[in-house]
């Protein structure tokens, strides 16, 4: 599956930014999709996941209560929202996804797990 990823852009500190992933190809249903993040300087973190038909779900600690990730598998779209945004959010989001045939309990985001991989999206806080 291909991914790309848009809403990026510059958002002031304690304002929202929608980010989405849409993805091609056929089966969306089948993928489990994760957000990633690289920061300058700083190597790329997991910050959500979503399983197959969205009823799991994760978020790292660094976003959990800010951010919320949900998906539409009729439009093929997974989409990250995030509230109170600080300057430490700044990063390249990226969204991510494998397909599996088992329900995903996205307990967790490992980057190894994740074989499609979109170009990333620009997210910059200023203070």
């Amino acid at each position: 599956v291909q991914l790309v990823e848009s809403g990026g852009g510059l958002v002031h500190s304690g304002g929202s930014r929608r980010l989405s992933c849409v993805a091609s190809g056929d089966s969306f249903e089948d993928y489990v999709v994760g957000w990633f993040r690289q920061a300058p300087g700083k190597e790329r973190e997991g910050v959500s996941c979503i399983s197959q038909r969205g009823e799991n779900i994760y978020y790292s600690d660094a976003v959990k209560g800010l951010f919320t990730i949900f998906r539409d598998n009729y439009k093929n779209l997974v989409y990250l929202e995030m509230d109170k945004l600080k300057p430490q959010d700044t990063a390249v989001y990226y969204c991510a996804s494998y397909v599996d045939a088992a329900p995903s309990q996205c307990l967790s985001i490992l980057e190894d797990e994740y074989a499609d991989w979109g170009q990333g999206t620009q997210v910059t806080v200023s203070s």
